[in-house]
């Protein structure tokens, strides 16, 4: 059973987590602050935790470094700040992916799925394939069929979003995985180069359905 662990400062959001979670056979853990959070952790390691960033001891944030510097556990950010900075803090420092309060529990479901299947994935050691419209890529020999053509740097940006399904990649972390680290704010490669990739894989480059850019935040590759 996968168990989930909920941290939040409002009793009504953990009871209604808990209840709709159970009900569909998730093992559930709660906590209302940071402290709680990192010590829940710890105690039971989960395999997926819901976090709101508004924490009344530290911010989530804080909570996501904590965990981060020993576990690898994914981590969905559920919080009422709709500013662009905030989620893209919390994605630097580590969460998988953030749903903003309000939120219907069927997005907040599906997005669990979907990062326990992406977790799984990972421990199983990724898969090897990839579809984009009408291109399988295959990411272990970097083919395309039917064959189409990639630059290195091309390959380098698809194989960060393709490996990560469904997670929301922010542009800081892809600028540093493909073009290095001292590069952090040339967002214009990225737009450039995702206009390139979309040409030449998306059905209707204009409508992408697969190479989607979250705006002001990152880019996420949708299966």
């Amino acid at each position: 059973m996968t168990r989930v662990l909920v941290v939040d400062d409002d009793p009504q959001i953990l009871r209604a987590l808990r209840i709709n979670l159970r009900a569909r056979k998730y093992d559930v853990d709660v906590a209302a602050d940071g402290a709680g959070a990192l010590h829940a952790a710890a105690a039971h390691p989960p395999d997926l935790i819901v976090l709101d960033l508004g924490l009344p001891d530290m911010d989530g944030a804080e909570v996501i470094r904590g965990l981060r510097g020993w576990s690898t556990v994914p981590i969905i950010v559920l919080s009422g700040r709709a500013e662009g900075t905030d989620k893209v803090a919390a994605l630097d420092a580590g969460a998988d992916d953030y749903v903003t309060k309000p939120f219907g529990v069927d997005e907040l479901l599906a997005r669990i799925r979907a990062v326990t299947r992406r977790s799984h994935q990972l421990d199983q050691g990724g898969a090897a394939t990839a579809t984009v419209g009408r291109y399988t890529i295959d990411l272990s020999d970097h083919t395309i069929t039917p064959d189409q053509r990639l630059t290195p740097t091309e390959w380098q940006l698809l194989e960060q979003l393709l490996r990560n399904p469904g997670k929301l990649i922010t542009q800081r972390q892809l600028l540093h995985e493909v073009w290095g680290p001292q590069y952090g704010t040339e967002t214009n490669y990225l737009r450039q180069y995702m206009a390139r990739l979309r040409r030449k894989l998306e059905d209707d480059p204009t409508r992408p359905r697969h190479l989607l850019t979250e705006p002001g935040m990152g880019y996420r590759y949708q299966p």
